[in-house]
């Protein structure tokens, strides 16, 4: 008996296999921080945030880990996507023992309507909130000493 299929199962394998490698390496993988690559920044689609939200985070070193709600729980540096003329509420709740603070900065890092916290090592700071209305400016959510760490990208809808 011939085959009718010169390719064998054994190399159908071999070829989706070698494709899967090349993906992953090529960094067409989820690295499970809901935005693909950990900084914010590929265009991949944020999280939708409804208005009258508060938005919380546990500020590490590493990254602002999500808190609340639910949606971004365990996400590192979630892409916010917020409703033009919202209104929210976006801080930390728990720290590292590091300085932090939270910012909210526009496409030219600066500070937008003077939305930020001042720096604190508190372990469970009070002070650490802003509330504000979502505008069309904000681009970024940032804690200013470490600005390459902690830093997620906010898209205004």
């Amino acid at each position: 008996m011939t085959r009718e299929n010169p390719i064998s199962r054994r190399t159908t394998l071999k070829l989706t296999g070698a494709a899967a490698a090349t993906a992953l390496v090529a960094g067409c993988s989820d690295d499970g921080n809901g935005n693909g690559n950990g900084n914010g920044d590929d265009g991949v689609d944020g999280i939708a945030i409804d208005p009258g939200t508060e938005i919380m985070f546990d500020a590490q070193t590493a990254g602002w880990e999500g808190l609340e709600p639910a949606s971004i729980e365990s996400e590192q540096n979630p892409t916010l996507v917020l409703e033009e003329g919202g209104e929210y509420t976006i801080g930390w709740t728990e720290g590292d023992g590091a300085f932090h603070n939270i910012e909210i900065r526009d496409d030219g890092d600066d500070v937008v309507d003077d939305l930020q916290t001042d720096e604190t090592d508190d372990d469970e700071p009070d002070d650490q909130i802003l509330e504000f209305e979502a505008s069309a400016e904000m681009a970024q959510y940032v804690c200013d000493p470490h600005e390459t760490t902690m830093v997620g990208d906010i898209q205004i809808e």
